[in-house]
Formats: C-alpha cells, structure tokens, sequence
C-alpha cells in the first residue's frame, strides 16, 4: 500500500523497499493512549514513522468506528485496515473514498439471550447494543467515548429485538469480582466475550475477535505468519497476542494477558508502544 506520511524518527531509512513488510497490529487503550486517553508524542512519532516504512498497520480494538476513527487520523494511516468492536466490524481506508473508509465486513448476532441471562444475574447494569448499522442503542443513558457516536436511549424490549454486532454491560453497583462471578454463573452461550479492567464486558458474535479479523486481513494482504506482529494489554487481547507471530503485552497488563505474549513491554505510562514500533524500522 502507498503511504504518504512523513517519519516523525530521525536517522532512520524508512523507504528501504527490501525490508520485510510486517502485519502490526495495535490495540489502543492501554497500548496506543493511556487510561485518560492521551497518546503520547513519541508514540505518535514510532506509530507514524512505521507507518511510512510501508508496514501494514492496523488498528485493532474494543472501541466502535467512531472511536477508531480519531486513532487512525493520530498516526497519519490513511490507507489499509483497521479492525473494531473486537472483530466484530473491519474497514478499508481509502482517502479516494467520500468518508475517507468503507465498512468490509460487519459479523452481527442475536443478543436476546445474553442480555436475559445478564440481566437476571446483574441487577441495576447498564446494557448497550451497537446495530447492523452503526448505531448505538442504550438503556438507562449508558453513553461511553468507546461507543465513537452518542447512544439513543431506548427500552430494554429494543435491545432484545435487534441484531447486534457489539454488546457492552456496565455496572456501577458491581465490584469487578462480584461482576466477573455473574458473568461466570450466567453461562453465556454463542457468543464471544471479555471483560475489562472494571466491572465492564464486551459481547460479541461466537468466534469473533481481534484475531478472527486480523487473520482475515492477513490473508488479503499475503502477510507470512512470521511477519505478524501485535501488541495489547486487555482481556479481549489473548487471542490476537497468541495469534501474531510476535506478541507483545504492555508491561501493566495482568499476568494472565503476559503469559499468552512472547514478550513484555514497558507499560503504556513508559511508552512501551513506541519502543516495539521501533524495532521494526
């Protein structure tokens, strides 16, 4: 793919064609910006310097379109892939495109009978339910920055009606280990799921994540597995990090994301994003 981006990295020759081009997959909380959601200068700097290299990389995250969207414009990517709602949404950036991207491929569920079983076993959650469109339906006025656009607030009956690419539960009552022994206990069924930091939990299609659409894109792109690189911190990260030839967790993740990696970086308050990016320039 043709990149147009300057290299922000000094003393580096980015344009060397007879470097292998690797597949770089990045999470973005906790990997690419911080928990306040500030990403850093020199992570900025290794991210779009990579991207000039011509490495092909792509933003992989919890976070719906409109979320993804202002990371992608931060690094400077205009053409390529980037992969949200865990897998469960890809697009292709195009700057010939009238947006700038088109959706590829949008994977959708029927969310009725994790959100019954949920809601008997978390009394007082919040439910929100991203559409086959885009949309964001909430119960309660559960608004969140992950959501990229503001939820329109319905009835607990609309979210049991709709086809779902994207689940989230909430709960402000819950502590994170009452929260993840009720998810436990409501023993969901066809679907994928993880669960945040907090008492928070993502839902979606069986089968889906990360991984399932980065492996997608790896073939389109002809990218040897060996030249797979990825780098996140959550739950929702294992299986990309086991996918990825070259897995990396940020140094604050939990020990069990650090045992699925094949390596740990500096936590994301060190920028030990950037630190990965570089090595491969």
């Amino acid at each position: 793919m043709t990149m147009t981006v300057d290299s922000a990295v000094s003393g580096i020759d980015d344009r060397n064609n007879d470097a292998p081009k690797y597949l770089v997959a990045l999470d973005v909380d906790g990997t690419l910006v911080d928990h306040d959601g500030v990403m850093s200068e020199g992570v900025r700097e290794a991210a779009r310097a990579v991207v000039d290299a011509g490495h092909h990389v792509i933003i992989a995250t919890g976070r719906s379109l409109g979320a993804l969207l202002p990371i992608v414009e931060m690094i400077g990517l205009r053409s390529g892939y980037g992969v949200c709602s865990n897998g469960g949404v890809t697009i292709r950036l195009d700057p010939a495109l009238p947006l700038g991207y088109e959706v590829v491929d949008r994977v959708t569920f029927d969310p009725a009978p994790a959100l019954n079983a949920l809601r008997e076993r978390i009394p007082g959650a919040l439910f929100a339910l991203e559409d086959s469109e885009g949309n964001f339906l909430a119960t309660s006025r559960f608004q969140d920055a992950s959501f990229g656009i503001e939820a329109r607030g319905v009835d607990f009956q609309d979210l049991l009606d709709t086809e779902a690419v994207r689940v989230v539960v909430n709960s402000a009552e819950a502590s994170t280990q009452e929260f993840a022994d009720a998810i436990a206990a409501a023993g969901l069924q066809g679907v994928t799921y993880a669960i945040g930091w907090s008492a928070w939990l993502d839902i979606a299609a069986a089968g889906v994540t990360k991984a399932s659409a980065l492996e997608i894109l790896r073939g389109t792109l002809q990218i040897d597995p060996s030249l797979t690189v990825a780098v996140g911190d959550g739950s929702n990260d294992i299986e990309m990090l086991r996918w990825a030839g070259r897995g990396v967790a940020m140094g604050q993740a939990d020990e069990e994301i650090k045992a699925v990696a094949d390596e740990t970086a500096a936590s994301v308050y060190d920028d030990g994003a950037a630190t990965v990016l570089r090595s491969l320039l």
